[in-house]
This record gives C-alpha cells, structure tokens and sequence, in this order.
C-alpha cells in the first residue's frame, strides 16, 4: 500500500550538548542536493549569543520555546533532526506541537521514556555495557558545578575519531561549555501528541558517546521508530554527511514524506513534460 504523501517544508536542525549550529555545516550542501530546505538552530545558553544568554538558567522550557520560534520559520510541518543529546527537546517538542512535526530523527539521539534522565539509562547499564559512561569520565567542570566542557582531545577520541582530521581538529575547538541544567533535562511526554509523530532512529555503530548498546535500549523503551544503521562514530553528519543523507532521505520517502521544495519540483516537471510526477 502506498502511504499518503507529507510535503514537508523543510529540515530543523538541532545540536547536542557543547555544539552549536555549525555542527550541521558540512551535511546542509548534502540536503540541499537532495531538495531541502534546512535550518540549523542554536540552542540557548551554547554560546553563540553571549547577550541573549546573559544570566540565562537554561531549562527544557527554554529549549522548547525557542525551537517553537524556529519551526515558525517554516510554513507547513517540518521534519525535526536531532543529534545526540537534542533529542530530548526534540520529543518534547512534539509532544507541545505535534501538528507542526512530519517526523522526528534521531542521529545516534536520546530518544529516551518519559521522565528518564540520560544520566539514569547509563547508571542502568554499566554492569553490563562496557564505557557506558561515554564523555562523562573526560569532562571538565566549572568551579560551581553548573557547567562542563569536553578537552579537546576527548572530543577527538570519543566524539570525531573517524572524522576527517582537519575537519575534526576544527568541530573540537569549537565546542563550548554546557550548563548541566540543559544536559539533566527529562521529557513529559503522551502517547495522543508525542506518540503520534512518525519516528526514525538513525544508529551510529561505531559510538563512542552514545554507545550502540544504549541506543538499542532507548529503542526498546520508546518502541515505534523506524531504525537504520550508518557504519561510523558519534557524529555521522560530518563523519559520512552524504550517506547519512541518502539514508535518512530515502526512509523519509519510504513512509511518504517529501520536501515541499522536490514536490513543487517534480509537479513542475510533469507539467511541463506530461509525465506523471
């Protein structure tokens, strides 16, 4: 059966802890190839905008409110990327605006339950899944206990170890300390709003951070996302961009969701040629 046809109006990027938007530099020229339209937000309190953050206490809320803002960008629903620790706000985004989201995908992402903290899956699983822990063992902490920041070479070994170096070398010595009120946050979530937006989980099978393990945990606790696999580390958008773009391109298309900018496209082009679209 062919599934009902979604135009999408475009990609919503969203960065894990420590990143900012440039984390989605080198895989936006791959989606544009591909006919979407994408915007890759900071998230409050990264560092990007020193005096929007100034004495900001960053809460789920907050990430919530200002990807709300972002989604306004866009006219139509909009399919909702997020790597690794953005997932969270990313479920509860849909869970505050369900109607506005086509599809949430996860990249190596905390797709976790309702009320479980990242922290607590982890604690779960170091009896049995070896580094489980990820990064937290290399993080530094601000004298207060508020914020983090990954070493450079702990970014390189856990997060970009098969990245190209140059590449690499430049993602490391951009990441900028993380309130930890931002990386403790937990959803509340529902099956009639959350439950209802259509999900892919894209695992990353060589993650260092978000162990494979502890993905596939979080996938059975959240059962109901289509999986697919990429061969590569923690961050695929710049270990493998082209790649991790055919395959999220694709199984959006194989469950009838398209960009609104190729559909107008391929509409156009059956017009003009009297071939169906």
């Amino acid at each position: 059966m062919t599934p009902a046809r979604t135009h999408a109006a475009g990609m919503l990027l969203i960065h894990g802890a420590w990143q900012g938007s440039w984390a989605w530099d080198a895989w936006l020229p791959e989606l544009a190839a591909r006919g979407w339209t994408a915007r890759a937000v900071d998230l409050p309190g990264n560092g990007a905008h020193p005096s929007r953050d100034a004495g900001l206490v960053v809460s789920l809320q907050t990430y919530v409110d200002a990807l709300t803002q972002a989604l306004a960008a866009f006219e139509g629903p909009v399919v909702v990327v997020a790597h690794s620790g953005a997932g969270v706000p990313a479920s509860q985004l849909a869970e505050a605006l369900p109607e506005r989201i086509a599809c949430l995908v996860y990249v190596a992402g905390m797709m976790l339950p309702a009320g479980m903290g990242y922290a607590e899956l982890v604690d779960a699983s170091v009896a049995d899944v070896p580094d489980a822990s990820g990064i937290a063992p290399y993080l530094q902490w601000s004298e207060d206990g508020s914020a983090t920041v990954v070493p450079v070479d702990a970014a390189l070994d856990i997060f970009l170890h098969d990245c190209p170096p140059d590449a690499a070398r430049r993602a490391a010595a951009k990441l900028t300390p993380q309130q930890e009120s931002g990386r403790t946050v937990v959803t509340t979530l529902s099956a009639e709003r959350f439950g209802r937006v259509p999900r892919i989980y894209v695992e990353a099978l060589r993650d260092r951070s978000v162990l494979l393990p502890l993905q596939r945990r979080m996938q059975a606790l959240v059962p109901g996302a289509i999986v697919r696999s990429i061969d590569c580390g923690h961050v695929p958008q710049l270990a493998r961009p082209a790649e991790l773009a055919t395959l999220v391109c694709e199984t959006l298309a194989s469950i009838g969701i398209d960009s609104a900018e190729s559909s107008a496209s391929s509409l156009f082009h059956s017009l003009t040629t009297g071939t169906s679209p």
